[in-house]
């Protein structure tokens, strides 16, 4: 398979961070998730270091057991329309549900901050794993993990449907005239499906990019099915090497089965390197952050992905409990991988907790060694770069500074933005209006 000419490389702006102790460092502001300046500061590091974008995750349920971050922080949207006025290059990637929300909104809200940000916005389009979500929303139920992604497909057809309301040339704004847009270059979609009726146009028009970039998260069979066949990005969670390339090979096979390209889906795995001027210091500033996480703190985190399910009522030192489908309609692939790792290593509760709390990758170490890491994924296409989130507020800026310049150096990342669209930095092609080549006389 073909790999893009340079490693693509996204920013996770999480606040005080996924680590649900991680607020109690003293080197973390306690208040960073509603922190403005600290989002602010990050998104201008990523820049400074020429990523390809910035990313903001969201969920939509909380609970007194939730990650610190997720108690109280930014939605997506907000803090993206922000960013883009205090940034100029790098793209602006939010999460939204395809399960509670309405498509043309979604569709407005992403068009707009494509034409705030100057073609610099994307879209991740996630379905909600957790049940209390359709309780804040007044569902009767949360929709089971196969419909939901039934509904993100038809959601994602009706959102890009709604882009391409109006041709490129559309609006004429000739003043002399009097005319301010041509009818015939606007087109209603007129949708009616087992999900949503649409009837558009959208009343925003296209950007420069075309339509802004869909990324997709979930690794379960119904999240590549769906990245396969419609995403321009994929934003996954792979630890071993061999894992990411099954998967990577299984994405980019199944886009090309579909009728794409295997360039026009590009794979990105998360990662929280955590550097060190050694190996010793790395391992001791993970100790450290690992050392913040009680057992009862890491059981709470585990439960999480589960539903929120109570793992306190198990022996902590005994094998980790079989659970029957318990987690197969939250996050599925990570409870798969959860209870396959406990059953293929006999690991106790205990273990399996703290690893979820706070999971040791292989990236942690000196700034060769990230560096030898992220070129060796990339060149045995393992992925087409990364998301990488910032287990401390200097992890970034560490990054940044120790680590870009020797992918630069080995000439595998960019030394200046040849682009300024969220497309042209990830080598991605602007998708023609659906109408654009119809002859006037079949237009609506």
């Amino acid at each position: 398979m073909s790999r893009r000419k340079s490693i693509k490389l996204g920013a996770l702006i999480h606040g005080v961070g996924g680590n649900a102790a991680a607020w109690r460092h003293p080197d973390v502001p306690a208040d960073a998730s509603v922190s403005f300046p600290f989002y602010k500061e990050q998104a201008l590091t990523a820049e400074a270091g020429k990523f390809d974008l910035v990313f903001i995750a969201d969920g939509l349920y909380i609970n007194e057991k939730s990650i610190p971050h997720f108690l109280n922080r930014f939605e997506p949207l907000t803090i993206l329309s922000a960013l883009a006025g205090v940034t100029s290059k790098i793209g602006l990637v939010g999460t939204l549900s395809s399960s509670y929300s309405e498509p043309f909104t979604v569709a407005r809200q992403f068009a707009s901050l494509d034409h705030i940000s100057g073609g610099r916005a994307g879209w991740n389009i996630v379905t909600s794993p957790l049940e209390g979500s359709a309780r804040n929303y007044g569902k009767i139920e949360h929709p089971s993990h196969g419909e939901r992604y039934q509904i993100a497909e038809e959601h994602l057809e009706v959102v890009r449907g709604l882009w391409d309301s109006w041709e490129d040339d559309a609006f004429v704004r000739n003043k002399e005239t009097g005319v301010f847009f041509r009818p015939e270059k606007m087109h209603r979609l007129n949708h009616r499906g087992r999900y949503f009726s649409v009837e558009g146009p959208l009343n925003i028009a296209r950007s420069r990019q075309g339509q802004p970039v869909v990324f997709q998260a979930g690794s379960s069979e119904s999240g590549i099915k769906l990245a396969a066949a419609s995403a321009d990005a994929v934003f996954t969670g792979h630890d071993d090497i061999e894992e990411a390339k099954k998967f990577y090979k299984e994405v980019k096979s199944r886009a090309v089965a579909a009728g794409r390209s295997a360039d026009d889906i590009i794979i990105l795995p998360g990662i929280g390197p955590i550097i060190g001027r050694t190996q010793e210091e790395a391992d001791r500033k993970f100790e450290e952050l690992a050392g913040l996480v009680s057992i009862e703190l890491a059981l709470q985190v585990l439960g999480r992905f589960f539903d929120h399910h109570d793992f306190s009522r198990y022996p902590l030192d005994e094998p980790f409990p079989e659970l029957g489908d318990i987690g197969s309609n939250s996050f599925r692939s990570s409870t798969d991988r959860i209870k396959r790792t406990a059953r293929e290593q006999n690991l106790t509760l205990r273990q399996v907790a703290l690893q979820a709390a706070s999971p040791k990758t292989p990236f942690v170490g000196t700034p060769e060694k990230i560096a030898d890491l992220i070129q060796k994924w990339h060149e045995e296409e393992a992925a087409d770069g990364f998301i990488v989130s910032s287990p401390f507020p200097t992890s970034l800026r560490d990054f940044v500074e120790q680590v870009v310049p020797i992918l630069q150096e080995r000439g595998l990342f960019r030394t200046e933005y040849d682009s300024d669209t969220l497309r042209g930095h990830l080598e991605l092609r602007i998708p023609e209006n659906r109408y654009a080549s119809r002859p006037v006389e079949q237009h609506s």
